[in-house]
């Protein structure tokens, strides 16, 4: 099998590594800080905050946040029965689409994911008036 070198990288992991310069087939790889493989960006601090904010503003606010207006904008009834079982089905799955690889573990990742689900507990009017973490 031939490798297609223009589509080589070089991710160099560690504080103390000596980030040598790879050669293949007469010409030298290029060196990058993140990559993006199987749709999940890897960096070379191996910490998922650029994962996560990637997810977060693609994903969140983009896919889930329309499903969020659709859910709001289609249905004339609000029941929270209702409501919670659509949220599940067509919301969740993007905000959770990968995570056991990127495991959000500090805090602002996980604000990030809750704005989405701070949204969607407007959705209910007993609920407006309440603190979110209540």
């Amino acid at each position: 099998m031939q490798f297609n070198v223009d589509k080589c990288k070089v991710m160099h992991f560690g504080k103390h590594n000596p980030e040598f310069k790879y050669v293949m087939a007469n010409t030298q790889l290029v060196t990058v800080h993140e990559e993006k493989d199987l749709r999940i960006l890897i960096s070379d601090d191996l910490k998922p905050s650029s994962h996560c904010i990637i997810i977060i503003i693609i994903i969140s606010y983009t896919k889930a946040s329309r499903m969020l207006g659709l859910i709001n904008r289609t249905l004339s009834t609000k029941q929270p029965s209702i409501l919670l079982r659509l949220y599940i089905s067509l919301v969740r799955p993007h905000l959770e689409y990968c995570s056991p690889a990127w495991s959000p573990k500090y805090v602002k990742d996980k604000e990030l994911l809750e704005r989405v689900q701070h949204r969607f507990t407007r959705f209910f009017k007993e609920l407006r008036d309440l603190d979110y973490t209540e």
